[in-house]
């Protein structure tokens, strides 16, 4: 460890507060440290290793396209991309999709598709677009002004104009704005994740959705972290019956593997030509095979799943001592401890159970068939550590 440690200290730029902690092997929900201890994994990458550590169907699939090819770019046509967008939008209704590599340039993406709509049906005037306070969007110079926090707002300016920040479940704040800007599109996580796991009211979301119809703007959803099962239905916006003109995803898409994907609806199904966006590596084979068996995978039978882990975790976790509240939707779950999260955080991990957190919340995001066994013992740990610490 400390040879490791040593170099990532000395090479790898200093971005990330890490752990005092090494990961050397897995398996579906378990985890190894170079000592090896085990640890229950809750955090899964951060929402990316869908079916767990070193899943055998994943594992073949991805090997057998890495005995074709890993490589060929865009110039030419494979079957892992082709296969994927038929996937994503057979399932979604979805018209076409844009393949990127993380969930950032998915929402450039979306970011991009929203001003080239607006500039060819409405005018080059109407490129505002709407966001929540308290969401987040990426890293990307455009995506962190998208992100309606102004913390991400610092070092890295100037930063695009044409960002609206409205509040969350107030649907006056968000008319007025649409009202007296001229707006391409509104755009929103229904479950914001880095802004403390809080899922958007439905009224609201309806309500938005209405608004965007009315006012001839497209509404956006970011599910880069709530999609591919993890909210209890193959995409978030399911849970609400509404439909959005484009979508964003990435995280568990790949299964462990970089891609992002921004899904067009009919609205914009044609905005995108030959030459107007791209991406060397987007739609990598290696990649899409992942993804394909993925979300090939998430059938009815693991929604239910999902929902059903859900429920437990809520119901053991809402009311017990030490926890003032628990948020969130399907296997993306906030919860507020009296203790310091930092504390309660670094005791679980002593424990052999790995969450995570966000803002000043625990923060679970399991594999989807995480058994109910280890979550039952996850769920255990963090009742005694959180009613031991408050």
């Amino acid at each position: 460890m400390q040879n490791v440690k040593d170099t990532d200290k000395q090479y790898v730029a200093d971005t990330y507060a890490r752990f005092d902690l090494e990961i050397t092997s897995g398996k579906g929900s378990l985890l190894y440290d170079d000592k090896g201890n085990e640890y229950i994994d809750l955090g899964t990458g951060i929402a990316v290793n869908t079916f767990g550590v070193s899943d055998s169907e994943w594992v073949n699939a991805v090997t057998e396209q890495l005995g074709k090819f890993q490589h060929t770019s865009n110039l030419y046509y494979s079957s892992p991309s082709a296969a994927l967008a038929k996937l994503l939008c057979e399932k979604t209704g979805a018209k076409k999709v844009f393949f990127g590599n993380s969930g950032a340039e998915a929402n450039e993406c979306m970011i991009k598709v929203a001003r080239k709509w607006a500039q060819d049906t409405k005018g080059k005037g109407d490129y505002n677009i709407v966001t929540l306070k308290n969401s987040f969007h990426g890293r990307t110079v455009t995506t962190l002004k998208a992100t309606g926090q102004d913390v991400f707002h610092h070092d890295f300016g100037p930063f695009p104009e044409g960002f609206l920040y409205a509040e969350p479940n107030d649907l006056e704040s968000v008319k007025e704005l649409v009202k007296e800007n001229r707006c391409a599109a509104v755009m929103m996580e229904l479950v914001q994740g880095e802004g403390g796991v809080i899922a958007l009211d439905r009224d609201f979301v309806l309500g938005v959705e209405a608004l965007c119809k009315s006012e001839n703007i497209l509404l956006m959803i970011d599910e880069v972290q709530t999609g591919n099962g993890r909210c209890g239905e193959l995409y978030a916006y399911m849970n609400y019956g509404i439909k959005p003109d484009v979508l964003s995803t990435a995280k568990g898409l790949g299964g462990g593997l970089p891609i992002g994907a921004a899904l067009l609806f009919d609205k914009v199904e044609k905005t995108l030509g030959k030459g107007s966006h791209g991406s060397t590596f987007g739609g990598n084979p290696i990649s899409c095979a992942g993804a394909v068996n993925v979300i090939s995978r998430i059938t009815d039978d693991v929604l239910l799943g999902v929902r059903e882990r859900s429920r437990y975790v809520f119901s053991e976790l809402s009311c017990a001592k030490g926890i003032k509240s628990v948020s969130g939707m399907g296997l993306m779950i906030g919860i507020e401890t009296e203790a310091d999260v930092n504390a309660v955080l670094g005791e679980c991990m002593a424990r052999g159970v790995l969450p995570i957190k966000a803002k000043n919340k625990l923060r679970l995001l399991p594999a989807l068939n995480i058994p109910m066994e280890l979550l039952e013992r996850a769920v255990k740990v963090i009742k005694e550590v959180a009613a031991e610490l408050a």
